[in-house]
């Protein structure tokens, strides 16, 4: 096998990223403003205040500074794990036998097993530098749960986090780690707030969704003195402190030269998706460079795909602000059957502006194939990826399997947001050929769709 790039490209602690880098800045059509669902006002830092930290308010809603300094207590962090390798999938490459050249930027490296951390420090910062006493939070397949409790934990901050009820009880060794950080960790929806009963008398028996918790977490967040709420995706916030990931993968490639043709990325609220093509798309703005950017959701809940791009609310609950994304309707509950996470019902503003302008492609996955190369990948590469970074792992091998029909030379870059460790139930699934694949029906996209809120634009 003729290497002609190292198998994982490192780069130096003074090579770095010093500043987020924020995409905003460089698109001519901003992403949307976020609402007030009774005005249909834009939400202005006075109005997010009782909700979101301060600092972080100023970076959600600034959409014209192109760089924003990493503090420096929170690149002292990084470096515990940064920067993350990116590694030439050699391997895969040989078991396809594709022309292709496929790399991979791997995530899994830390304590919370996933990209997440990245946003979950910065924010666990400016709460601390707040003086606030905690923060609450929702988690879905509950790398974020993890990552939050473990920055959390690290700067002395009290974490309470809302866990889908479905992964609740599907990962409880994932819900271990973030009380074995110190975090307090309810099934979502519950009886603990007023909106999460109010769901499970309208839904009872239901196994909770990403919108529920995010209801329960703001509530509490709202209603208890001294803390905020924080997101782990979606917000525009968050896809800035993410793209410290597609930073490290432009400045790895260009110290060996390499532009690549097509950048892939499992995609449910954004973030790691967001992080990692924002330096590339830049460029694409900007007229500097061309690249193909592809989002890959699950076939079980289609935002990108299957969804409307209008105003939103971004919880079951409705009593967060609007957002303009491709959306299913923040009624919209994913299958039980749906095994990993990227089950949020709406998309990034940002990325959703993006796909909106044609500037992106999306393209949705049933689950059954997603851990069909999953495995293929853990066999060869040795690694025992998420679900949901197995999204992007199917994409890639497909597109590594079109080059070798056409005999093309595509280098295609790919997210390893984390590992599955803590998801040997689906695994297990799989295995035992218990695994289903679903795709809602138009009739019940509909559904979601009629909790639409009926907004004029000013």
């Amino acid at each position: 096998m003729k290497k002609d790039t190292p198998y994982k490209i490192y780069l130096s602690e003074n090579e770095m990223p010093k500043d987020f880098y924020n995409v905003r800045a460089d698109m001519p059509v901003k992403p949307a403003s976020l609402r007030n669902p009774a005005t249909g006002q834009a939400m202005t830092a006075a109005d997010l205040s009782p909700v979101f930290c301060d600092e972080l308010i100023k970076q959600e809603l600034d959409n014209d500074t192109r760089y924003i300094p990493i503090p420096e207590e929170v690149r002292d962090f990084f470096a515990m794990y940064r920067p993350s390798p990116l590694v030439r999938a050699y391997c895969l490459e040989e078991k396809l036998d594709t022309p292709a050249k496929i790399f991979y930027k791997f995530e899994g490296n830390n304590t919370s097993g996933s990209h997440k951390l990245n946003s979950a420090i910065v924010q666990a910062y400016y709460a601390k530098q707040q003086g606030l006493k905690g923060v609450t939070t929702e988690t879905g397949a509950g790398q974020w749960g993890t990552a939050l409790s473990m920055a959390c934990s690290y700067f002395g901050l009290d974490c309470k986090v809302y866990m889908v009820k479905v992964s609740y009880e599907q990962k409880p060794f994932r819900r271990e780690v973030m009380r074995t950080y110190g975090s307090g960790v309810t099934p979502s929806p519950s009886e603990t707030t007023n909106v999460g009963k109010a769901i499970l008398k309208e839904h009872p028996g239901t196994t909770g969704s990403l919108g529920c918790a995010i209801s329960e977490a703001v509530e509490v967040a709202v209603g208890s003195e001294g803390y905020r709420y924080v997101l782990g995706s979606v917000l525009n916030q968050v896809l800035l402190h993410q793209s410290i990931i597609g930073l490290e993968t432009k400045t790895a490639l260009d110290k060996y030269g390499i532009k690549p043709d097509m950048i892939i990325g499992c995609a449910g609220g954004g973030s790691n998706l967001g992080g990692l093509i924002s330096p590339f798309m830049g460029e694409k703005l900007r007229g500097e460079n061309d690249y193909e950017f592809i989002a890959v959701e699950p076939a079980s809940c289609p935002s990108f795909t299957r969804g409307r791009y209008a105003y939103d609310f971004c919880d079951t609950g409705k009593v967060t602000p609007l957002a303009k994304m491709y959306t299913l309707g923040s009624g919209f509950i994913p299958s039980a059957n749906h095994a990993g996470g990227l089950r949020f019902h709406g998309m990034s503003p940002v990325l959703s502006e993006l796909y909106h302008e044609g500037l992106m492609e999306a393209r949705a996955v049933e689950q059954t194939s997603v851990f069909e190369a999953a495995v293929e990948f853990a066999k060869v590469e040795g690694i025992l990826p998420a679900p949901e970074s197995s999204h992007a792992i199917r994409v890639a091998i497909d597109e590594a399997l079109k080059c070798k029909e056409t005999g093309e030379e595509k280098t295609i870059v790919f997210g390893l947001t984390g590992t599955g460790y803590f998801d040997l139930t689906a695994y297990q699934k799989y295995n035992d050929g218990e695994m289903t694949d679903y795709i809602p029906t138009d009739e019940e996209l509909e559904a979601g769709f009629a909790t639409l809120p009926d907004i004029t634009e000013k």
